[in-house]
């Protein structure tokens, strides 16, 4: 128990697991479990907003592609998978919070390769507020060590555990300097998100965002994308370089668990949280609760 927050493991609840609801505190797995040494798992963050889950479809279809590049087949089809993620917020009780889908390859097999390791699934939810307390005012980013791969060295269109180990290093490493996320560049030196969202910069009343070759093209970001075109926005996904962060006029960033979080700081480049930003949150605060 941290604070009257209880951690994860142990909470009242209940999660469902490989085609049922068990008690929280059971849904546990063995130690050897392929997933956890090898990273063969891939997993989907959605939110529920007054009881409706957002964008289902589009999350599920993602979390079977990401199993697919992965070379897992899931067990279940995607109506199952959807039935389970609107049980576990009804059997929970949760009108408004976030829903974890996992697949994983199981405890059969130890090695590299385990083709015979049963592929497992689960989904979790649970009350989650505001990723970032930091709605009027914006959060601070710093440069993070990691780099994103080249998408010939990982499978950067899946949502897959493993690729973001480095993103949690990059954000331990600029949590201790005070900062609240990391901006994480490529193997070219090119901006392309934050650990675990997408970022949008303003120049001059124009929308720039990274081309999402190297990382993840977020269900969020293309609902951003959207609504700053139906807004009469000019869009532009290009390759931004870091030296260009300084002429931005906003930055923000959105995901599922960040939604529409504006950025004041990165590294000493300073902005406001200005019209544009404001607009686009707005909207999407609006459409996620049409």
């Amino acid at each position: 128990m941290a604070g009257n927050v209880p951690y994860f493991h142990d909470r009242d609840g209940v999660i469902w697991m490989d085609g049922q609801m068990v008690d929280w505190r059971a849904a546990n797995i063995h130690v050897l479990t392929h997933g956890l040494h090898y990273g063969s798992a891939v997993f989907e963050g959605l939110r529920a907003y007054d009881g409706k889950i957002f964008k289902l479809k589009e999350h599920t279809e993602r979390l079977f592609k990401s199993a697919d590049i992965l070379d897992m087949e899931i067990p279940f089809t995607m109506d199952e998978i959807n039935a389970a993620c609107e049980a576990a917020i009804k059997e929970n009780k949760i009108t408004n919070g976030y829903l974890r889908p996992v697949v994983w390859r199981g405890s059969e097999q130890m090695g590299i390769a385990a083709p015979g390791a049963r592929i497992r699934a689960a989904v979790a939810a649970w009350e989650w507020p505001s990723y970032f307390d930091a709605r009027d005012t914006g959060i601070v980013l710093k440069t993070g060590p990691w780099k994103r791969p080249p998408p010939e060295c990982a499978p950067c269109q899946a949502k897959a555990a493993g690729l973001y180990m480095i993103g949690t290093l990059s954000k331990h490493m600029v949590d201790k300097q005070g900062a609240n996320e990391a901006l994480m560049l490529d193997w070219r030196g090119q901006v392309t998100e934050a650990t675990s969202s997408n970022i949008f910069l303003m120049y001059d009343g124009e929308v720039h965002t990274p081309i999402p070759d190297c990382f993840l093209n977020g269900i969020t970001r293309q609902t951003v994308i959207k609504l700053a075109k139906d807004a009469g926005l000019k869009v532009i996904e290009r390759a931004i370089w870091p030296d260009e962060l300084a002429k931005a006029d906003e930055v923000f960033l959105t995901g599922t668990a960040v939604e529409v979080t504006p950025v004041r700081q990165i590294d000493d480049n300073h902005y406001t949280v200005g019209p544009i930003t404001k607009k686009l949150r707005d909207a999407y605060e609006a459409l996620v609760r049409a």
